[in-house]
């Protein structure tokens, strides 16, 4: 065995989510890629630095198969409309006119995060509380969501809304009693403001994106889907940049079909989706219906206490194909956004319809959210090979929400994580980050907290049958991330693999689970080499 640049890394408890040798207490690394795992007293003869993990727990790299990064990176630059520093629409006033009082008149004040549960009002902001905070510069604040954008009035009339503005297709301008925009847009009605909101010059994302970086190497996380912008630009570039720059997260990169479907020259070049690159274009992505929270995920009964709300269809039929007809000629990966029960049925149908056209394991479709899948559409995407990527942090960090808009018995229901386990469904944890009510939207410990305890962050009751353990758990995140998403040589420790893991602060296989969100990452290995250290032991 050749003895240049080693590693053995020893005295830890590896979980390694590979089910031929789970657990471990050394191994070696050899340049970027695990040479060999199991116990000290079987470790072959081997020199080179040695690190003593002291004992502690070792999992996989993260891998968030569904976050929006340079969306994340922009936002944490904005207003962050959420407890503790947001508890009120009236907070939120104040903090629009101290932006506008800070940057001047004309300039775009911009925040994002709010859920109206959880304002001391119980409801949305309209275009009349933010021309309290700035009525001489345009305001937009997105929701948690991402799927409706409050603005004020100067924004509206800069875009040219007003009473008798027709809603777009799949899109609501919400208005009030005498027909007049509240500043409310949902859905493909947000976008009436694209092209308005002044986009972040190259140079600040790229910044922005290599704090972001930071903060997930702290976090464990060592690859991440990035599932498109609110806009046409291109991701891909800025990664590259941020790259060389030092950023480390290997990284697989969607494009919003909606923004490319009319550009007769929108192409991907073959050598971009080469898997094997450390950022690589991974397919396209469609969005079926809203979210929950919202109120605008397509359901196939009415929401709690109304008798004809049904949530919103945003994607016609003609995209749908068109995208599919993108993917099958460059035989790249569809994902379809679909939260209700309504949404899901119909990607799920017009899925099942195509043969496979993804080359080897990668799933040629992948669902997103599956808040509410009928049991029809589980079993079709277990036997079609169709893959789930869910995120527990929703029910978790937005359980008055979904209890608002649910009721108790239907909010149980949702995310059957074991359900849709115990039928084969090839399934993946992630955040959605930052579409969710939760200030730290990246971390991904509180997710595992809910799907092994199935309570939210307020102790409500999340349907206890639908528990899973915490082994399942940090699986869905590290291997199934991994696999569903198409990277290669990653998400499980094993001979071969690329060395990205995490070490933790406590044992997270052993604690209990209510402690599970208390677990912090020490350090974060990318490619063998530590590229975070918490400076514990």
């Amino acid at each position: 065995m050749s003895t240049s640049r080693k590693t053995i890394f020893t005295n830890c408890r590896i979980f390694t989510a590979d089910d031929a040798n789970p657990r471990a207490d050394s191994m070696i690394v050899e340049q970027d890629r695990i040479l060999w795992v199991g116990s000290h007293h079987d470790m072959p003869p081997c020199s080179g630095t040695v690190i003593d993990l002291g004992g502690k727990r070792v999992i996989p790299g993260f891998v968030d198969a569904h976050m929006h990064p340079v969306m994340l990176a922009d936002f944490r630059k904005k207003i962050t409309v959420m407890p503790p520093q947001i508890n009120s629409i009236e907070e939120l006033v104040q903090a629009v006119r101290s932006v506008r009082n800070r940057q001047g008149p004309g300039k775009w004040v911009e925040g994002w995060g709010y859920d109206e549960q959880a304002f001391a009002e119980k409801r949305s902001p309209t275009r009349y509380d933010l021309d309290r905070g700035c009525s001489d510069a345009p305001v937009s604040i997105m929701r948690t969501c991402a799927h409706i954008r409050c603005v004020n009035s100067r924004a509206l009339e800069l875009a040219g809304i007003d009473r008798n503005t027709p809603d777009p297709p799949g899109g609501q301008i919400e208005r009030d009693e005498h027909g007049e925009p509240t500043g409310v847009l949902k859905e493909n009605a947000r976008n009436l403001l694209s092209g308005l909101i002044p986009i972040e010059e190259e140079d600040r994302k790229v910044q922005n994106l290599l704090d972001l970086g930071k903060k997930l190497t702290s976090q464990g996380i060592t690859a991440i889907c990035d599932m498109g912008n609110l806009d046409e630009s291109d991701n891909i570039p800025i990664y590259e940049k941020a790259a060389e720059r030092g950023f480390h997260q290997r990284v697989g990169v969607y494009y919003m079909w909606d923004f490319f479907a009319g550009d007769d020259t929108f192409e991907i070049p073959k050598a971009q989706m080469d898997r094997r690159q450390r950022i690589f274009a991974a397919g396209l992505k469609l969005i079926g219906d809203g979210s929950i929270s919202g109120r605008t995920a397509w359901m196939n009964r009415p929401y709690f206490g109304t008798k004809d709300e049904y949530g919103i269809s945003v994607c016609p039929g003609r995209l749908i194909q068109s995208a599919i007809a993108f993917c099958k000629t460059h035989r790249c990966q569809l994902s379809m956004h679909a939260m209700g029960s309504r949404a899901i049925t119909r990607m799920m149908d017009i899925a099942c319809r195509e043969e496979k056209w993804t080359e080897g394991t990668v799933p040629y479709v992948r669902i997103e959210h599956v808040t509410d899948p009928p049991k029809d559409s589980i079993e079709k995407a277990a036997s079609h090979g169709i893959a789930f990527v869910t995120q527990p942090i929703f029910p978790y960090a937005e359980s008055a929400s979904y209890l608002a808009n649910l009721g108790e018995d239907w909010f149980r229901q949702c995310y059957p994580f074991r359900h849709i386990l115990e039928k084969g469904v090839k399934t993946g944890f992630s955040t959605d980050a930052p579409a969710t009510f939760w200030a730290d939207p990246s971390d991904p410990f509180p997710g595992l907290k809910l799907a092994v305890t199935r309570r939210s962050y307020s102790g409500a009751d999340c349907g206890q049958e639908h528990a899973i353990d915490i082994e399942t758990a940090l699986k869905l995140y590290t291997r199934e991330s991994a696999e569903i998403a198409g990277f290669q040589d990653l998400g499980v420790i094993a001979p071969g693999y690329l060395a990205d893991f995490a070490v933790l602060s406590d044992d997270i296989l052993e604690i209990r689970p209510e402690d599970i969100d208390k677990v912090s990452v020490v350090r974060t290995y990318i490619d063998g080499e530590c590229v975070y250290n918490s400076g514990g032991n």
